[in-house]
């Protein structure tokens, strides 16, 4: 009876093809390994994925709040330029603009809507795409209405109703900042509120002399869901893509808010 054990060069080959399978599988596992982190690369690249970082849309109006409030046109510019390649809508650079009247005055906040027609224009000719964005949706109330509107969205923002000798001193102060800023502009529902908080920080961050209002508003950018980890991402934002004095503002008014000091509006 024959013998049914095979050759020894059977099982060498037997060994040779179990090398190559094992080496196949292998070689299959590392570029599967390669092509996650290659993906995990891909998707940080750009655009912050960690749960507390800001994204590269939110960081882009940190600058071109910060540049149109200090009427530094040149740098609003490139910002302007950065900001639409980072995801910013035309009408999010519009809202942005429009609300720099009630932190650096119309003058200024004309001129940069004036720089932004010229991007949004030299843009179309090289032949990019802008999206156009949303428009503010229901209507802005008038009279009564806004003012109830714009003292609700005060106090939501603020955490508690807004009054003291000030107001008293110069009501027509707190009439103002109740129908114009917190009705008429945060009203607008086309720009989310962390957006617009983002963005008065960088305006602030340009005003000397506006300390107590950007400890304020970095109150009121944590009461919006921002944290204190996303608020020191933006202070070094401001100090690299902006202007050492603008990063040194932003940062010490976050630790002035986390230590306990009372901000004003």
């Amino acid at each position: 009876m024959p013998s049914t054990r095979p050759s020894k060069h059977a099982v060498r080959q037997l060994k040779v093809m179990a090398l190559a399978v094992a080496l196949c599988a292998s070689l299959d596992a590392a570029h599967a390994q390669d092509s996650r982190s290659m993906n995990e690369t891909r998707s940080n690249t750009g655009r912050n994925t960690t749960s507390d970082g800001l994204t590269a849309r939110q960081q882009a109006i940190v600058p071109i709040a910060a540049f149109a409030a200090a009427g530094d046109i040149a740098r609003l510019n490139t910002a302007l330029n950065e900001g639409l390649d980072s995801g910013l809508t035309i009408s999010d650079a519009k809202e942005i603009l429009v609300q720099l009247y009630a932190y650096a005055g119309f003058p200024r906040s004309l001129n940069a809507l004036g720089e932004l027609m010229k991007v949004v224009e030299a843009r179309r000719q090289r032949g990019f795409h802008d999206a156009a964005g949303n428009d503010p949706g229901a209507p802005i109330p008038k009279g009564d209405a806004l003012l109830a509107a714009g003292t609700a969205n005060q106090t939501k923002l603020s955490g508690a109703p807004v009054k003291g000798p000030l107001f008293e001193f110069a009501p027509a102060i707190d009439e103002y900042l109740k129908t114009h800023l917190f009705g008429d502009i945060f009203e607008r529902k086309n720009l989310d509120w962390q957006s617009r908080e983002l963005a008065t920080v960088g305006m602030l961050s340009s005003l000397a002399g506006a300390e107590p209002q950007l400890q304020a508003h970095m109150r009121i950018s944590m009461n919006v869901g921002l944290s204190a980890a996303q608020l020191r991402q933006v202070a070094q934002v401001l100090a690299d893509r902006v202007g050492a004095d603008n990063g040194r503002r932003a940062r010490e008014a976050l630790d002035q808010q986390l230590a306990g000091g009372a901000g004003s509006r």
